[in-house]
């Protein structure tokens, strides 16, 4: 939001209400929470969309889908009848792989298909997940690649005091959730498997559903947990002292802890799930969810023992970061689709797919 404020927008922030008080900036819809993954929203939350809508003279809706059904496939008709394009967000995590979660994630993105091709343009992270949603009847036209960006002026490789305070040479890390699809098991026996010297560290930052269990079983003198990091300076601190990054999920969108440790300059290691694979592209080492233990430990011995290879996919990852997922890109690409929504006009230059994003 702030990315387009300063571009000239006025932005109005509507989401499911968490707090008794309100931003001066932002509305609170009521809502029932229905476990993770789903949203009952309030009657009257369509009514006051509306209403701000009409008020604000509201040029174009961009909705984050957000399991809210009753929200994500009425806002269509809704903004429709007040002559209002709409724009949808859709990220949600897919594994083109046969499993549980293919299955699962397969049959969202079929239910959702008929709601998305409702929207005037439907923005997705990947040239993966437009293949997909179009295989599931989106039309390709409505269906713009803006992948998630961040920014590589504050993300970016640099001196920090973080690396001294572990007493640790060597450090390889994840940043990210504690839960069982993050897969972090794999990468701490891997990391224990290797015999790590006494100077190499792992550490893990993130806070979920297996943080307690994850402790119990892996912290000690070689992997050190440090809790929910939610300092954005601490974060980029702890970034730039990594000599690896890994992410093992098992499933993924396009993870931004992804990005911003490309944009810091760290070798980074990745499960080819989601788009993380195709973010990486010859920038980092993808693996194979299926063959994860095995190439995972090989994958860290080799940075380890070669750091000359470790600096240049370090360099790459950097350069990448900066050519494809900058956060000023990105936004610039969202709003030509913006002004050109507005203005009635087809968005060809917005919706150009580039095949490498």
């Amino acid at each position: 939001m702030n990315g387009l404020r300063a571009r000239g927008a006025k932005v109005f922030f509507l989401h499911h209400a968490r707090a008794a008080e309100e931003a001066e900036d932002q509305i609170a819809l009521k809502s029932i929470a229905s476990g993770h993954r789903y949203i009952i929203s309030s009657p009257r939350t369509k009514r006051r969309i509306a209403e701000l809508i009409k008020r604000e003279r509201v040029d174009v809706v961009h909705a984050s889908l957000s399991f809210s059904p009753s929200i994500d496939f009425g806002l269509p008709d809704l903004c429709h009848e007040l002559g209002v394009p709409v724009v949808a967000t859709f990220h949600v995590p897919f594994d083109s792989r046969p499993s549980v979660w293919s299955a699962t994630s397969g049959a969202i993105y079929r239910v959702y298909s008929q709601s998305l091709a409702a929207y005037d343009r439907v923005v997705i992270f990947s040239q993966a997940q437009r293949d997909l949603l179009v295989h599931h009847g989106v039309p390709a036209e409505s269906v713009a690649v803006v992948p998630n960006g961040v920014d590589v002026d504050r993300y970016s490789p640099g001196p920090t005091p973080f690396k001294a305070s572990t007493g640790a040479r060597l450090l390889v890390g994840y940043l990210g959730r504690l839960d069982a699809e993050k897969n972090v098991d794999a990468l701490a026996r891997a990391f224990l498997d290797l015999g790590p010297p006494e100077d190499a560290q792992l550490v893990v930052a993130g806070s979920g559903s297996d943080r307690r269990r994850l402790e119990r079983r892996y912290a000690g003198p070689y992997i050190r947990f440090l809790g929910q990091v939610t300092d954005e300076a601490l974060r980029i601190a702890v970034l730039r002292a990594l000599d690896v990054f890994v992410l093992p999920s098992t499933v993924e969108g396009l993870s931004l802890s992804l990005l911003e440790a490309m944009a810091c300059g760290v070798a980074t290691v990745a499960t080819d799930v989601g788009s993380d694979g195709e973010a990486l592209q010859g920038a980092g080492l993808v693996l194979d969810p299926r063959e994860l233990d095995g190439q995972l430990r090989l994958a860290l011995r080799t940075l380890v023992d070669f750091p000359a290879f470790r600096e240049e996919l370090g360099r790459r990852a950097r350069e990448r970061a900066r050519e494809r997922f900058s956060l000023a890109r990105n936004l610039d690409r969202l709003l030509t689709i913006y002004e050109e929504l507005r203005a009635g006009r087809p968005t060809r230059a917005a919706l150009q797919c580039d095949a490498s994003v």
